[in-house]
């Protein structure tokens, strides 16, 4: 039984789950309800539906009041909402939901137990950012530390899918771990059980959020005053990297991979690797070797094989292989195309044999990346011809809308990421084959005398990224930038200037940032 701090009378229980579209936020919340009713409590539930700039957010707002605790002939009153500082426990679905929890108050370090999965869902904000504006996890993971009386996170979505359930059942076992409400673990599972509805992936996944929050708890993380109690992360908590590395090339790179571990330093090797995958899946095999041909040149140009002249060579690894595979209109068709895209949304809807997938894909193609597709002298033609204009602007004024589910709208795609073929002779790649060489012969001229300029302008290539307007834009930042490299050579704080440079261009698409700062070069 719960009591008011202040009157000592019986008070509800409250529950606030934050989900996402397609979570179970709302099965979470049924079973709730049912686990309340068939154990002695009334219980309400609410749901407002809000936006979480990735997809559908809904706050699931629970009360639950003992049935034993109610006067004769008198009904408790129960809120239609979470009040801050007023909630029992908080269950979010994703980092930022429990963010969002702890910006509205709804976390109280005297009352509150707050579940979160660890793993992110990126806002649209943070995937549209010219730069790397993802907001910091371990930031939010301190901050339902020391917000919360009991905190316990881990990656609850990786359990759900390994159970192959959503979310929900992870998150309600771990739950049913903390002891926040006065149900055993058996009456959980059966709510579950009542459902009816994926009870076997459910009780899995339950089990596996279960053992996970019993795992974070043995971990006391702090003790405050505020009589918090041992809060947790558990060994599964942390986000996972999105940086993982191939283990093995695979027979086809096997020759050019035994060059690379041969001519190259072992520092580097994991960086040159991941570039010779990358590099030919992105043409072909060749490729791969084209990509160790065009860093053979700062090879021979390090002084030594100290930290800096590593450091140098692999960051051009790295920025060269992504220069390297630029995005053009063969390689968006060939992404969209792949068997294992298809498998991968399949996976994310949880499609089902009775059902039936369509995906729409909305393209915008201007005359410049058509022109970029063709081989470089009739691309030439296109731009600088009035008659080419004429004919194609009537197709490209406005977007299209192609079906890759359906035959026709594949085979539409398919037919465009077969230009991959002919790209080496395309106008694109010999623009880009350009401006790749102008690049590394400046890092190869830094790399003896000032290596740490070199690293800054390897690093630089991060503002070349996209197609249509964000390249242009990505570019002309990066020649604005390379046209105070004489003056940055000559400063003895050149590196941490250039920095600072890419750090304004980055920060704003207007450009207006970038240039106060080369006002001041």
């Amino acid at each position: 039984m719960s009591l008011n701090h202040d009157t000592g009378a019986p008070r509800a229980l409250t529950i606030a789950v934050l989900a996402m579209g397609g979570e179970g936020g709302g099965v979470l919340a049924d079973w709730l309800v049912d686990l309340a009713e068939h154990n002695g409590y009334l219980a309400q539930t609410t749901s407002v539906p809000g936006v979480a700039q990735r997809t559908g957010a809904t706050v699931y707002y629970i009360e639950m009041f003992r049935e034993a605790d109610v006067p004769p002939g008198r009904a408790p009153v129960m809120a239609l909402g979470p009040v801050p500082g007023e909630v029992d426990v908080v269950i979010a679905s994703e980092l930022m939901e429990a963010g969002r929890a702890l910006q509205r108050g709804l976390v109280a370090d005297d009352r509150t137990t707050l579940i979160a999965s660890t793993h992110r869902v990126y806002s649209m904000t943070e995937r549209t950012a010219m730069g790397d504006d993802r907001v910091d996890s371990a930031a939010l993971l301190e901050g339902g530390q020391v917000a919360a009386r009991r905190f316990v996170a881990a990656d609850f979505s990786r359990m759900a899918e390994d159970a192959g359930s959503p979310i929900s059942p992870a998150l309600y076992g771990a739950l049913a771990a903390t002891g926040a409400l006065p149900f055993g673990r058996e009456l959980f599972e059966d709510a579950i059980r009542r459902g009816g509805v994926g009870v076997k992936a459910s009780l899995q996944a339950f089990a596996a959020g279960f053992d996970a929050a019993m795992a974070g708890q043995e971990t006391v993380l702090h003790e405050t005053p505020v009589r918090r109690e041992a809060a947790a992360v558990a060994p599964a908590g942390a986000p996972a990297s999105t940086d993982r590395l191939p283990a093995a090339v695979g027979p086809r790179l096997a020759a050019v991979h035994e060059r690379m571990a041969r001519e190259f330093p072992a520092e580097c090797h994991a960086v040159l690797r991941a570039g010779l995958v990358r590099a030919a899946d992105y043409q072909d095999v060749a490729y791969a070797g084209e990509y160790l041909d065009r860093l053979a040149p700062l090879l021979a140009a390090l002084p030594d094989r100290s930290p800096a002249s590593v450091e140098v060579l692999s960051e051009t690894a790295r920025h060269l292989a992504l220069w390297m595979t630029y995005e053009d209109v063969a390689r968006v068709a060939d992404l969209k195309t792949r068997g294992t895209r298809f498998a991968r949304v399949a996976a994310e809807v949880r499609l089902t044999p009775a059902q039936q997938l369509d995906i729409n894909e909305f393209m915008h193609p201007r005359l410049e990346e058509l022109a970029d597709a063709m081989p470089a002298w009739l691309g030439r033609w296109m731009m600088r011809s009035a008659f080419a204009r004429a004919c194609i602007m009537p197709f490209t004024r406005k977007g299209r809308v192609v079906r890759t589910s359906s035959l026709r709208g594949f085979l539409l795609l398919y037919a465009v990421a077969g230009l991959r073929g002919i790209r080496r002779g395309s106008l694109r790649y010999q623009v880009e084959r350009e401006r790749m060489a102008r690049w590394m012969d400046t890092i190869v001229s830094l790399v003896a005398g000032q290596p740490a300029l070199a690293v800054e302008v390897a690093r630089a290539q991060r503002l070349i990224k996209g197609y249509g307007d964000t390249h242009v834009r990505g570019w002309g930042n990066f020649q604005r930038i390379m046209s105070a490299l004489p003056a940055l050579r000559q400063a003895a704080d050149g590196p941490s200037r250039l920095r600072v440079l890419v750090k304004a261009a980055l920060a704003d698409d207007s450009g207006r940032a970038l240039e106060e700062r080369l006002a001041t070069v």
